[in-house]
């Protein structure tokens, strides 16, 4: 699914109504990201550019693809075309933001959400101010503590014009359009990245604003959304409302979420269905209680079960994911999830052998302990867990137990 470019657009939202001028450059659809980038400098002559990172690999344990590397280039060719800052931003990079400004050469970061700091920090940039004590800002040689940029009041940052995001939407024939009703995740599963990149206090957009926000696409004729909300259900009164404001509007949509598997009751599955929901996506991650709890998830195979089954009655498509290899995973609990996926009867199921390494979550710290990576090893370049006695094994069993199975992405 092509992503349309949400939390930059954010940011360039707060640029114009703090009084600046702000053109968003989405490089994802351009068949030539470079003469695409030289034609937006040379015709806006800006005074600071901000780049939006969102990946740094693509989690692949056995063909793992390095993104940064495509980043770097990037802002290696703004630096040839002009001498204005380089402000790099986005989920990827607050996950890293002291490495990755490195790799990156850029000439500071934002670590965290962008809307204010980005702000701020371009009026540090017209009167010609240290940006070091605004909160978020990664400078380049400076030590940085891990404390990030997070919003308390989200309303205080509207959703952006829907033009920044038309062009590129335009390029995309049915194109989903992404949708953040909240931010932050209080959850804390133990291989997570979130924390870091969107705080674990959640906070919540006023439900209203965001139907407001869907109508307004709805109006220009686009339909399909994805609310890409870590956690769409929580809290399960705000999800209800949601949907009630959608159906109070009369708006016809088909939209995409993700579900944490605990507290869907018939009442919400049947809301999301009245209102538009086809598919959602139940990260269960395994079918072992035992592995389950090493993860901090807090379900059990039951609910997943009972909650699958829901949507399924309310002709809600279903999208499983097992991420097996854990700690405490063994061949086993992989049988065991593999067994329970099958229970499930799902639409489809992608699963994931061995687990992204991230700095500063529980996961990090065990494979320290473990010597699975060095004390010193800032994770930037892809690192991952994978619990012993399966290596050799699970890929090969995955690909078998995959083949009679056309609903698996492996």
């Amino acid at each position: 699914m092509p992503v349309l470019p949400l939390g930059l657009a954010c940011v360039a939202e707060a640029a114009v109504r703090a009084g600046h001028n702000a053109v968003l450059l989405d490089l994802m659809g351009e068949p030539d990201p470079g003469v695409a980038l030289k034609q937006a400098v040379t015709s806006f002559r800006p005074e600071c550019i901000g780049v939006s990172v969102r990946n740094i690999d693509d989690q692949n344990m056995e063909r793992c693809r390095f993104l940064l590397e495509d980043s770097r280039a990037i802002l290696a060719a703004c630096r040839e075309l002009t001498a204005a800052p380089l402000i790099v931003g986005g989920a990827g990079f607050s996950i890293f933001p002291e490495s990755a400004l490195a790799y990156l050469g850029a000439d500071m970061g934002i670590a965290g959400e962008g809307e204010a700091a980005f702000v701020s920090l371009l009026g540090k940039l017209e009167q010609g101010g240290d940006p070091g004590d605004i909160e978020g800002i990664v400078l380049p040689g400076r030590s940085w503590t891990p404390k990030t940029a997070f919003s308390r009041d989200l309303d205080a940052w509207p959703l952006p014009d829907t033009a920044f995001l038309r062009a590129s939407a335009a390029k995309i024939p049915g194109a989903w359009i992404p949708v953040q009703t909240r931010r932050g995740c209080p959850l804390r599963c133990s291989y997570c990245s979130t924390p870091r990149i969107e705080g674990t206090a959640s906070r919540k957009r006023d439900p209203e604003q965001v139907v407001e926000w869907l109508q307004e696409w709805a109006g220009a004729g686009y339909h399909n959304f994805y609310f890409v909300d870590n956690t769409f259900n929580f809290p399960l009164s705000y999800a209800k409302e949601l949907c009630r404001r959608i159906l109070e509007r009369k708006l016809e949509l088909r939209w995409q979420a993700i579900i944490y598997p605990k507290q869907v009751d018939d009442e919400l599955a049947a809301l999301m269905a009245a209102a538009g929901c086809c598919h959602v996506s139940l990260g269960f991650e395994s079918g072992s209680p035992p592995v389950l709890r090493q993860l901090n998830k807090r379900f059990s195979p039951d609910e997943v079960s009972d909650i699958s089954g829901r949507f399924a009655d309310h002709g809600i498509e279903r999208m499983g994911f097992l991420l097996l290899g854990g700690p405490g995973e063994t061949r086993e609990t992989v049988e065991e999830s593999l067994k329970f996926a099958d229970s499930l009867r799902l639409e489809m199921l992608q699963i994931t052998a061995g687990i992204r390494i991230y700095p500063g979550t529980p996961l990090a710290a065990l494979a320290r302990e473990q010597g699975v990576i060095a004390p010193d090893d800032n994770l930037l370049q892809p690192r991952y867990y994978l619990a012993e006695g399966l290596k050799g094994w699970i890929l090969p069993r995955l690909q078998k137990w995959k083949a009679g199975r056309s609903n698996v992405i492996l």
